[in-house]
Parts: C-alpha cells; structure tokens; sequence
C-alpha cells in the first residue's frame, strides 16, 4: 500500500487552540488539497509528514480503481476541497504515476527558522513536478579528459607500487634462500673439521689404548705371586 516508512499512529500536528480534531482534519485536507494545485507545499515538518500517508492513498487508489467506482471518487470528493481538482487527479496525476513502482511524494526537511515559531519545516512534493529540485542533480564527470588523465594516472601509480612490493618480496626470499644455504654449509663445515679432529686424537690416542692391558697383567701378577 505505502511505499515507503511511516508511523502507524498519528502525529501530534500544531493547529489553532481550540480547534480540536475538526481543526486537525481540516488542516490536513488543506495541505492535500495544496498539494494537487501546486504540486509542493511547505508546511511543517509533522503536517507534511502526516498529510503525505493520505495523499499517498489518495493517488494509489485513484490509479488502481479509476473514476468509475463509487468510494474512490467519493474519497476524492473529500479530501480535495477544490473540486476541480478531481479532474486533474484523474486526468493528470493517474496517467503520470500509473508505471511508478515507488512512492508518488517526496519530503524535505528544511532548516529551523530562527527568529520564528522553532517549529521544523518541511517540502512536501509529488515527483515528476515542474519546479527546480530541492537536491541538485549531480553532474556526470567521469568523462571529462582531466578525470580520465587522473584516473589513468592513479591506475599505474597502484600498478608500480604493487610491483615494487612484488620486488620487494622476491628480494626477500632470495636473502632468506641464500641464508639458509650459508647456514647449512657453514654447519657441514663444522661437523667435517669435528670428523678430522676426531680422527686424528683416534690416531694418537691407539698405542695407549693397547698398553693399557699388559700394564694391568703385570701389576696383577706380583699380587698373585704375594698372595700365594
């Protein structure tokens, strides 16, 4: 039904003192009745917001039901205190909205007015109007040669870097490589000059080892001889 966020329960709008609910409906059908005449009014921000949920409704079951049935032109009928207004509710605004998969009305806030009531303003409006917009549009400038220049500038500024930090990382490698490579030979070195050292004390260190046994006989023989 609505297309788009709203408050389930109604707002607390400003209007006169004493008006009361009649007041309440009353103001609100002006800002509707506004709404179709000129196609943006500018009320406050908790009027706008609450006249939009009927506007809205207003437009959908005009599209969806046409002029031919009976409770939608009797809505019609109430909400737009202009009566000739329905003319162009049906004859203008259906046909513009009927292909709309969107909200028919867009709402603005606008800045406090200072000095003023403090009341936050608003510009309520149905899309596809003739006034300026209230959003400038933004310009397309990709195109232009000075943001072609910048982006192809920008594209090999990041392709260098990533190079150099490809470089960077495969200079890395290549030391750690080259490390574990000097490392590995210096430790082969080590344990070749261990292997020598330890052959040449087997070397030097055999006679002893075979006179170790004959001076153990010969001091165990005399012993024999005096224990005897």
């Amino acid at each position: 039904m609505l297309k788009f966020p709203h408050r389930m329960r109604p707002r607390k709008i400003q209007i006169a003192v004493g008006a009361g609910q009649e007041g309440r409906i009353k103001r609100l059908r002006q800002i509707v009745t506004g709404l179709v005449r000129y196609e943006r009014v500018e009320p406050t921000y908790a009027q706008a917001d609450e006249a939009r949920q009927y506007a809205e409704r207003l437009l959908y079951l005009a599209i969806k039901n046409g002029d031919k049935h009976k409770e939608t032109m009797e809505m019609a009928d109430y909400w737009l205190l202009e009566k000739d207004l329905v003319h162009k509710l049906f004859k203008v605004l259906v046909p513009r909205y009927k292909n709309y998969t969107t909200c028919f009305t867009d709402l603005h806030k606008l800045a406090v007015e200072y000095p003023g009531s403090g009341l936050p303003r608003a510009v309520l409006e149905l899309r596809g109007n003739p006034w300026p917009p209230i959003v400038p549009r933004q310009r397309d400038t990709r195109y232009l040669l000075s943001n072609i220049l910048l982006a192809g500038a920008r594209k090999d500024y990041h392709i260098s870097k990533q190079k150099a930090w490809e470089q960077q990382q495969q200079q890395q490698q290549e030391t750690s490589s080259a490390t574990l490579k000097s490392s590995s030979s210096s430790s082969s070195v080590d344990s070749g000059i261990a292997e020598i050292d330890r052959e040449v004390r087997q070397e030097e260190g055999s006679p002893v080892d075979e006179a170790a046994p004959s001076s153990k006989s010969s001091s165990s023989g005399p012993q024999s001889v005096a224990d005897r």
